[in-house]
């Protein structure tokens, strides 16, 4: 069941969708085949990345990336293509990214909804339960 998004958090989303570039998910393949120079970033939680997510990608989630951005990516002029689940997330990621100066930073349309939803690749982990014992 899809969640339901209030009418401020999408007119938040909105506000930031008219400064952000979004990308499909057949031209982010596209890139990934091509192994063109830019970043795959992540930003959903880390229990979501843990279940599965885009093969290429790396993990810095919605909660802590403007904090570790520099870190991670020093650069201001690096490509970034940014997905959550469903597009907007990361579309208000990117928008703070952008405001601290990177210039080349998009935002996957649709999100991972949509990368799925095309059967493009993804990592997913097999967890296998186990009991208190571990057996």
């Amino acid at each position: 069941m899809a969640k339901s998004h209030s009418q401020r958090f999408v007119t938040l989303v909105n506000d930031a969708l008219t400064r952000v570039d979004e990308i499909s998910a057949d031209e982010v393949k596209e890139k990934l085949d091509e192994e063109a120079n830019f970043k795959l970033l992540d930003v959903r939680e880390r229990e979501e990345w843990e279940k599965s997510h885009i093969a290429g990608a790396e993990h810095l989630s919605k909660g802590i990336i403007e904090r570790d951005i520099e870190d991670e990516v020093p650069d201001h002029d690096e490509e970034l293509v940014l997905y959550c689940g469903g597009g907007y997330r990361s579309a208000l990621a990117a928008d703070n990214l952008q405001k601290m100066g990177y210039r080349n930073v998009k935002s996957l349309k649709g999100g991972f909804r949509t990368w799925t939803e095309a059967g493009l690749p993804i990592v997913k982990v097999e967890r296998i339960n186990s009991g208190p014992d571990g057996n």
